[in-house]
């Protein structure tokens, strides 16, 4: 995420347009979206990057995105509204993708949109997102969803912003 703190990388028409925002939005790091549980308690977990409504998980580094126990996952409101929840992805019994069902809950809670950022490298981490999305029941809601490389992000970003992600990363378009 440390990309988006670039001096006017908000600025670039590439760059807006890639991620939707405004010239005027500046990222928010660390969000706390205050996703409601159905106890009427909030959770309390960060979102990496918020651009205006735009919600944003990035991986480029981490190696998934958190499996968690059913409970986890049972103690949101609206998950049985957002979700076919018997459609969403297990392993061993507990639910793949955590942090992406998260996202899409506090998405849907402050009417917003979600976005992943991944390694095109990493088909697995495309793989999960989709088949978390693919439980949305809500349209509106999946039509606000979307999945993003950072091999396309890299194609609008300036030139040395581009070296630097070929160099620490390998990242080219």
């Amino acid at each position: 995420m440390n990309i988006f703190c670039y001096p006017g990388l908000m600025a670039v028409p590439g760059v807006r347009a890639f991620l939707g925002s405004a010239a005027s939005e500046i990222p928010e790091f660390g969000v706390r979206p205050r996703t409601p549980f159905a106890s009427g308690r909030k959770d309390n977990t960060e979102i990496d990057m918020r651009v205006g409504n735009l919600l944003v998980e990035a991986k480029l580094t981490e190696s998934d995105f958190q499996v968690a126990d059913a409970r986890l996952v049972r103690r949101y409101r609206d998950l049985e509204s957002v979700f076919e929840v018997s459609e969403l992805p297990l392993r061993n019994g507990k639910h793949v993708g955590y942090q992406l069902v998260r996202g899409i809950l506090a998405a849907h809670a402050v009417e917003g949109s979600f976005c992943v950022f991944c390694d095109a490298r990493r088909p697995d981490l495309s793989e999960s997102w989709y088949r978390v999305m693919r439980a949305v029941r809500l349209y509106d809601l999946r039509c606000r969803l979307k999945l993003l490389t950072w091999q396309e992000l890299v194609e609008v970003v300036p030139r040395d912003l581009q070296e630097f992600l070929a160099q620490k990363y390998g990242i080219v378009a």
